[in-house]
């Protein structure tokens, strides 16, 4: 009888093991048969590049907006020949091309110049402003005009360090304002514009740019490329919030931890439902930049209040307060295009944008989608979320007049320009 029993049980386990089997069988098939669905998704729905320059547009009147510091080998290797080509494709009258660059102690300025001669040949009407005042003088005459009073200069505040220092961002949207000075006087002289397109510092090219102005048929309040500096991680984690107006789950792909983004990614869809981004280039329709400066609705860069950065010690970024105060946003959305894809150098781009295969491999998906099952699962962004929530909050009630509606866009953090660039406080 013991024995008949020691058969049964054994027979039980090997029924419950090949059961498990079965089952992590079944799931691995699943998992791979999913991911290889997921990629040919990806790999199929890119048209050729030369597809996207021989599809009829229709003919707009595009501003350029571009910002330089310390990118001479960039300039020189990638930046200049993709704005000729650009202006070539989108029609040499139909463009105004606006570049500011500031404070580089590299090639920056004579590659530059060289843009400006090359755009002047072909007749393109532009701006290139090369600034000479480096950021230490920035700082230091800041210092000079900062009383440190009641009256004290906008844009200074005091940090954690105990010294009164000069905010990062309040700097990058007066410099990012100036790239639209050339818009606000032409749209005084009559001449409307359609949309603006900001160009960072990367490498894309004019078929890029094409298709980023297609993104969603064309209806946006903003659309966005994806950008990676060292990939497979993407890089502009301050600006980017996903449609419930989070922070990115992961840095690599899928990205989101909203659904409505997520399962956009993973259809790879060219408009991604998000409440910001930048991510390399943007383009927006010229309308809400183009209101009357008296009305008060022109809509143009700007910080948090130096209160609110100052007593607790909240940063964000203009280019994600820019959706916030965008009057289209609402109505037509922002979209991040993932079929659009820079890099801050040639290698980045060519890792992005494979000449065969597929950016995403199949094992990215899978580890993509376990790891992001497993971090929705095991972590949460409430208490973060939670604590910039209650200090603006305080920061509001504690001050007659105060509001700030782009809470999504803020985090612990303060930012300040430094001779070299910028720095954690």
């Amino acid at each position: 009888m013991g024995f008949l029993n020691s058969l049964r049980l054994r027979a039980r386990r090997a029924m419950r093991s090949r059961a498990l089997r079965n089952l992590v069988l079944l799931l691995a098939a699943y998992t791979l048969l999913d991911a290889l669905r997921i990629q040919r998704i990806i790999t199929g729905a890119t048209p050729p590049r030369e597809a996207i320059a021989k599809r009829p547009r229709k003919t707009q009147k595009v501003y350029i907006a571009g910002m330089h510091y310390n990118d001479g080998a960039l300039i020189k290797e990638h930046w200049n020949a993709a704005v000729l080509g650009l202006v070539d494709a989108l029609g040499r009258g139909n463009v105004f091309v606006s570049v500011y660059e500031s404070g580089s102690w590299d090639e920056s300025k004579a590659w530059l110049r060289e843009l400006d001669d090359e755009l002047f040949k072909r007749g393109v009407r532009r701006n290139v402003v090369l600034d000479e005042r480096t950021h230490l003088q920035e700082v230091e005459e800041g210092e000079k005009d900062d009383g440190g009073g009641e009256g004290t200069k906008e844009g200074w505040i005091m940090t954690p360090r105990g010294k009164r220092e000069m905010r990062r961002i309040p700097f990058l949207a007066r410099l990012r304002n100036l790239t639209l000075r050339d818009l606000w006087r032409l749209t005084d002289e009559g001449e409307v514009f359609d949309t603006v397109l900001f160009l960072n510092d990367v490498v894309f090219t004019a078929d890029d740019v094409l298709a980023l102005l297609d993104t969603n048929g064309g209806l946006y309040a903003a659309a966005c490329s994806l950008d990676f500096s060292e990939p497979p991680s993407y890089y502009d984690t301050f600006a980017l919030r996903d449609s419930a107006g989070q922070a990115h789950l992961m840095q690599t792909w899928p990205y989101f931890r909203s659904a409505a983004s997520r399962a956009a990614m993973m259809a790879y869809a060219d408009a991604v439902p998000v409440r910001s981004c930048w991510n390399g280039i943007v383009a927006m329709p010229a309308a809400p930049f183009l209101a009357p400066e008296a009305s008060g609705r022109r809509l143009r860069f700007r910080a948090v209040a130096d209160s609110l950065a100052e007593e607790k010690h909240l940063e964000g970024s203009e280019c994600c307060l820019i959706h916030v105060d965008n009057p289209l946003t609402e109505h037509l959305g922002v979209w991040l295009n993932p079929r659009v894809r820079v890099g801050y150098d040639g290698d980045a781009y060519r890792w992005a944008n494979p000449a065969e295969g597929s950016w995403v491999s199949v094992w990215r998906v899978i580890v993509g989608k376990w790891e992001g099952r497993l971090r929705r699962l095991l972590t949460s962004d409430s208490v973060k979320e939670w604590v910039v929530r209650k200090r603006v909050r305080e920061w509001e009630a504690e001050g007659e007049g105060r509001s700030e509606k782009g809470v999504d866009c803020l985090i612990n953090e303060g930012q300040v320009l430094v001779y070299n660039g910028w720095a954690h406080v």
